[in-house]
């Protein structure tokens, strides 16, 4: 079997840095496993547009030029994909899509809306998503059909993790860490963090959409024992090393409806690092259910308080909640196990179609 693999970003230096240990694997959706699986990959050939009209054309033209035989197209998110998906729902596209649906399928308002999106997704034929809540929020809006949407368990991968520890060997944990920059609720996490006076590192960018991170960052400035951080690009290897030196990974979340900080989440659990969370409901795995870590309601700034204590007062405990989000990376949320499960819905598509 052969698919057609589409990524929203550049795929193939990626994949190289992966190969030599500098990339984590789970961030490229099972690309780096599909082929011990059985299932062979056309790479689609990356460009950035600034204008979503003008890549969804330049997607639109390559795909339907491709000169290589495949069975399904697999793509990580449907953005830049909107003008092939219309015509697989008109039938002029006979490949099967699926594709990683990051959020709930959106409600819409107003009939007319309603009825191009319901068009949209009948041109989907497979959708993966993170949790079961995010299914059961897209069933509500009626415009997909239940034998579509897959969960899958996403993620870390685990030699990545275990090859940096063992090969850099991360320095001593004495401080708390927050990387990522999506719909993060920084005012929330610095109160708690300037209040309690233990040492934090923040790494992330100086803007989100519309959050400008600069502007409350920079009120803390002042703050010996807070260091900021601005990054830019994607380093993924840089982090995880600054990750693996920390006490406790903090993710401290705005409410939006989906999994906010996933990525950071699962990384913690790799590396056996214990965590203070905002309780996402959008999460599929029960951080406190597992004892992995603590999780606190969005914006409770007392409650980030009473976390952050109470992990540097109870250091045996921090170290079996670390261990609890290993053997839970282990056991389930992993990119051995995430892939095969892809490959058997992918598998079975193709044999459908």
């Amino acid at each position: 079997m052969r698919i057609y693999y589409y990524h929203t970003r550049p795929i193939l230096p990626a994949l190289e840095e992966w190969k030599e240990f500098k990339h984590p694997g789970h961030i490229l959706y099972g690309l780096t496993h599909f082929e011990r699986n059985g299932i062979d990959t056309v790479i689609h050939p990356f460009k950035a547009y600034a204008s979503r009209l003008r890549l969804m054309i330049y997607n639109l033209i390559t795909i339907l030029s491709c000169k290589q035989s495949y069975d399904v197209l697999y793509g990580t998110s449907y953005r830049g994909l909107e003008l092939l998906i219309f015509l697989r729902a008109l039938g002029l596209y006979r490949k099967p899509i699926a594709i990683w649906h990051h959020q709930a399928v959106p409600a819409s308002n107003g009939y007319l809306k309603n009825q191009v999106s319901k068009l949209f997704y009948k041109g989907l034929d497979c959708l993966f998503f993170f949790s079961r809540a995010l299914i059961e929020d897209s069933l509500n809006t009626r415009k997909v059909r239940a034998e579509r949407l897959h969960l899958i368990h996403w993620g870390a991968d685990l030699d990545f993790y275990d090859h940096l520890i063992q090969v850099d060997k991360p320095g001593k944990k004495d401080f708390f860490i927050s990387t990522g920059k999506e719909n993060r609720d920084f005012q929330t996490l610095l109160q708690a963090f300037a209040a309690t006076q233990q040492p934090l590192e923040v790494y992330t960018s100086s803007a989100n959409g519309d959050q400008q991170y600069d502007t409350i960052l920079q009120a803390y400035a002042d703050q010996p024992h807070i260091r900021i951080h601005f990054v830019k690009g994607i380093i993924p290897y840089e982090l995880a090393l600054k990750v693996a030196s920390s006490q406790a990974v903090v993710i401290s979340c705005l409410d939006f409806p989906y999994t906010v900080g996933l990525t950071t989440l699962v990384e913690a659990l790799a590396l056996g690092i214990p965590l203070i969370t905002s309780r996402n409901p959008k999460f599929e795995m029960d951080i406190d259910h597992e004892e992995a870590g603590i999780t606190v309601a969005y914006g409770d700034v007392n409650g980030w308080e009473e976390a952050i204590r109470f992990l540097q007062q109870h250091p045996e405990k921090a170290v079996e909640m670390g261990q609890n989000g290993r053997h839970l990376a282990e056991q389930t949320y992993n990119l051995e196990n995430y892939t095969k499960e892809l490959v058997d819905i992918l598998k079975t598509l193709a044999r459908k179609a």
